[in-house]
C-alpha cells in the first residue's frame, strides 16, 4: 500500500514538474517504488501459493511488467495523437507528456485498493506469532486440509533461524553465500542479453532493416503483444517442465538469434549517423529479433522472477531478493545507457555483446542453477550451503 503511494506522488510530481531539477527528484521517487515492488511481490506471490503452482503465479510478476509496457505505449501513443505531438498541449494549458506521467496514477490507485485488501503471507503471520490467522490464510490460498502440519513446519523451521539482518548473506564464496551470487547473476544475466534495447531503441532498430517510422510503431506493438503472449505460454509450462530446461532452452535460442542479429549487421550499410540493412539481411534480422523476444519472454524473463521468490531460504529471502532486485537494475541502466556508445561502434559488435552473454547464461544455468520445482520454501534451505 506504501509503495503505490510513492507511485502515485512520482505521478503526480512528474506530471507537474516545474524544471529538470525536481523532475529527476519526481523520476528517483518512482524508482524507489519500483525498486520496492521488484521485492515485494515475487518474495509475497512465493509465501502464499503451492508450490505444485507457484511458477505459474511467480510468472504473472513478469505478465504484469509486459502487459504494463504495452498498456503504457498504447497511452502514450492515444495521448501524442490527441495533442498532435508530445510537447503539444492537450488539457488544461499542459503539454500532453505531462499527461503521460499523470496517468500513471490511475493504476498506481489501482494497486493501492488491491493491496489493502491483501493478506499478510502464513509465514510472516507464523513468525509474528498469530497461529489462528496464519491458518485461515493458509487455507484460503493453498485449500489444504491439513494446516496446522503445515503451520507447524513453517513453526519448526523460523524458530531454527535466527532474525534476519543483511549479515546473513555473507558466505565464503567472494563475501556471499553461494545462494545470493546465484540471484545476483541471475538478474545481470537477464538484462545483459539485451532485453531492454529491442524496446527501449524498437523504433531505431525497425526503421534500420527498412521500416518508416509510422511502420516501426505497428511492430513495436506487435513486439509487445508478442511478448505477452509467450509469457503466458511460460505460464502454462513452468511447473510442467521445470525452471532448468525451460532457462536452458531460453539461453541457447536467445544465443542464436542474437548471433544471426550481430551477422547481419555486419552487412549493414552505414552513411554516417544512418545505418541500413538490405535484403536478405534485412528479414533475418527482423526474424531474429522477434525469435528473441519470444525465447527471452518464454524463459528468461518471467522465470528469473519465479526463481528470486522462491530459491532463498526463509532466513534471508527478503534481504537476498533486494540485492538480487538492486542488481538487476543496475545491469538495466548499464545496457539501456550504453546501447548508443556500443551501437556507434557498429550494432554487430552490440548484438555480439549480448550474444556472447547468452551463451554465458547457458553455461551458468547449467553449473550452477538449482531445480526449484515442486519444492516447499522450507526446503530451500539446502541450497544456501
Amino acid at each position: 500500500a506504501v509503495t503505490s503511494q510513492v507511485f502515485l506522488v512520482s505521478a503526480l510530481g512528474s506530471g507537474l514538474a516545474f524544471g529538470v531539477i525536481d523532475f529527476i527528484v519526481w523520476r528517483v521517487v518512482g524508482g524507489l517504488g519500483v525498486g520496492a515492488a521488484s521485492v515485494i511481490a515475487p518474495a509475497y506471490i512465493a509465501e502464499v501459493s503451492p508450490a505444485s503452482v507457484r511458477g505459474r503465479l511467480g510468472s504473472l510478476q513478469q505478465l504484469a511488467i509486459v502487459v504494463g509496457i504495452f498498456s503504457s505505449l498504447l497511452a502514450d501513443a492515444w495521448f501524442s495523437g490527441q495533442a498532435g505531438g508530445a510537447a503539444k498541449e492537450l488539457w488544461l494549458g499542459m503539454e500532453a507528456w505531462r499527461w503521460m506521467f499523470i496517468a500513471e496514477g490511475v493504476p498506481a490507485l489501482v494497486y493501492g485498493l488491491f493491496a489493502f485488501r491483501l493478506p499478510e503471507s502464513p509465514r510472516f503471520l507464523v513468525a509474528r506469532g498469530d497461529y489462528d490467522k496464519a491458518s485461515q490464510v493458509l487455507y484460503d490460498f493453498t485449500g489444504i486440509i491439513n494446516v496446522n502440519l503445515k503451520i507447524e513446519e513453517i513453526r519448526s523451521t523460523i524458530d531454527s533461524e535466527k532474525r534476519e539482518s543483511l549479515s546473513d548473506l555473507r558466505g565464503s564464496a567472494l563475501g556471499l553465500k553461494p545462494i545470493v551470487w546465484v540471484g545476483i547473476l541471475l538478474s545481470v544475466f537477464q538484462q545483459f542479453v539485451g532485453i531492454n534495447v529491442i524496446f527501449y531503441y524498437s523504433t531505431t532498430l525497425w526503421r534500420t532493416v527498412g521500416f518508416q517510422e509510422s511502420d516501426a510503431l505497428n511492430i513495436t506493438v506487435i513486439t509487445s503483444v508478442t511478448n505477452i503472449a509467450v509469457t503466458i505460454l511460460a505460464i502454462l509450462l513452468v511447473d510442467k517442465v521445470g525452471r532448468r530446461p525451460m532457462l536452458l532452452a531460453g539461453s541457447f535460442f536467445m544465443t542464436i538469434s542474437l548471433g544471426l542479429m550481430a551477422l547481419a549487421f555486419s552487412f549493414a550499410n552505414v552513411s554516417g549517423d544512418e545505418v541500413t540493412l538490405e535484403a536478405p539481411w534485412s528479414p533475418i534480422a527482423l526474424v531474429a529479433a522477434n525469435l528473441f523476444v519470444v525465447a527471452f519472454g518464454a524463459t528468461w524473463g518471467p522465470l528469473v522472477w519465479v526463481l528470486l521468490g522462491e530459491m532463498f531460504p526463509n532466513r534471508i529471502r527478503a534481504g537476498a531478493l533486494a540485492v538480487a532486485a538492486a542488481a538487476q537494475w543496475v545491469a538495466n541502466f548499464f545496457i539501456s545507457t550504453t546501447f548508443p556508445t556500443f551501437a556507434s561502434i557498429s550494432l554487430t559488435f552490440a548484438y555480439g555483446f549480448y550474444a556472447v552473454f547468452a551463451l554465458l547464461s547457458l553455461i551458468f544455468v547449467f553449473l550452477r542453477v538449482p531445480e526449484t520445482k515442486g519444492k516447499e520454501l522450507e526446503e530451500m534451505e539446502d541450497l544456501a550451503v
